[in-house]
């Protein structure tokens, strides 16, 4: 059985909870979020929780998708109550970002500046090299984030490049500190 599938999600006050056939709908107080139910998930409302059941509990890919729309209930429910963030910082002489409209605008050391369009429902800031996005949508605002690192991963001999805030970057000693040593 599926250890995370069979807690139940509480639903806080301030939050309403739809269940119509394999549909389910979170409203709160930033916003409303959609989910449809795979075929062997359903899900059901008793009192404040929302409990998740799968057809055949035995099933290996039964325990998974229990787990799995669990969790995303969770995140939908926390979504709307709290919202999701991620940081990213940018490093790199000359590198820089700037959000101008509904566009994030990134000077990375190009011919060209990279315009990228901040998709309905997220939100994108910057404050000196750190790069803020956010939502109410944990899948959206991480799938923005991995786009906006993709640009310019960071590189292992100076660190340049867009990183999360608290991804830790391996560096390598490079050619000069090699000779050095022989």
């Amino acid at each position: 059985m599926s250890r995370i599938g069979k807690k139940p999600v509480i639903v806080p006050s301030g939050v309403e909870v739809k269940i119509n056939a394999g549909d389910i709908s979170v409203i709160g107080p930033k916003g409303t979020l959609p989910l449809t139910l795979h075929p062997h998930v359903t899900a059901k409302l008793e009192e404040n929780n929302v409990l998740v059941q799968v057809k055949n509990p035995d099933l290996k890919e039964d325990k998974a998708l229990w787990g799995l729309y669990r969790a995303i209930i969770a995140n939908m429910i926390r979504g709307v109550t709290e919202g999701f963030e991620k940081k990213l910082e940018v490093n790199g002489v000359g590198y820089r970002a700037a959000v101008s409209g509904n566009k994030l605008v990134l000077n990375l050391g190009f011919s060209h500046p990279v315009e990228m369009e901040i998709p309905q429902g997220l939100t994108a800031t910057v404050e000196k090299n750190v790069i803020t996005v956010s939502g109410i949508d944990r899948q959206a605002v991480g799938q923005l984030a991995a786009v906006i690192r993709s640009q310019k991963p960071p590189e292992p001999y100076k660190g340049k490049g867009i990183r999360y805030i608290d991804e830790v970057v391996r560096r390598k000693a490079g050619k000069a500190a090699k000779a050095v040593g022989a």
